[in-house]
């Protein structure tokens, strides 16, 4: 259960006063910790504030920074903007799918990827753009795309 794995990761509910209020708080807490929401989470968080369970649940699916699946190791997001999208974004979403077999909004079966489309990342003169891991590698080319994901397996 979550207790041992709390032990383990050195994360402590007890750093939080046992007040519904800081459900919040605590929901970001074990996310930072462990990338997620999980259900043993939720369990121990609703023991230590005496709540429902679906109360954690109802507060946590309200905001999109919480994520109740484990996340993948590596986060690959391709730009679909108009610039990117213009200048080859979809055919190298079209390779990201190829060389790591998934579907954008999925996470591979190993955890090792997790892919995403996404609106816009901002960078619209480094056209078109993939972001891995928070890194941003523009002017993204098929071949160029190949190398960086090899290099982050």
């Amino acid at each position: 259960m979550l207790k041992e794995q709390i032990v383990e990761d050195k994360m402590d509910l007890a750093l939080f006063p046992r007040e519904p209020q800081q459900l919040i708080a605590m929901l970001q807490y074990v996310q930072g910790r462990t990338g997620y929401i999980s259900r043993e989470a939720v369990l121990q968080i609703a023991e230590y504030l005496g709540v429902a369970e679906a109360h954690i649940y109802g507060v946590a699916s309200f905001y999109t920074q919480f994520r109740f699946e484990k996340p993948g190791d590596h986060q690959v997001r391709v730009c679909m903007g108009t610039a990117c999208h213009v200048q080859g974004g979809k055919i190298l979403s079209d390779e990201i799918q190829d060389i790591i077999g998934i579907q954008p909004g999925e996470i591979s079966p190993d955890h090792q990827y997790e892919f995403h489309e996404v609106a816009c990342l901002g960078c619209c003169a480094q056209a078109p753009v993939v972001e891995i891991d928070g890194r941003i590698h523009g002017k993204m080319t098929r071949k160029k795309l190949q190398k960086v994901l090899k290099n982050h397996e």
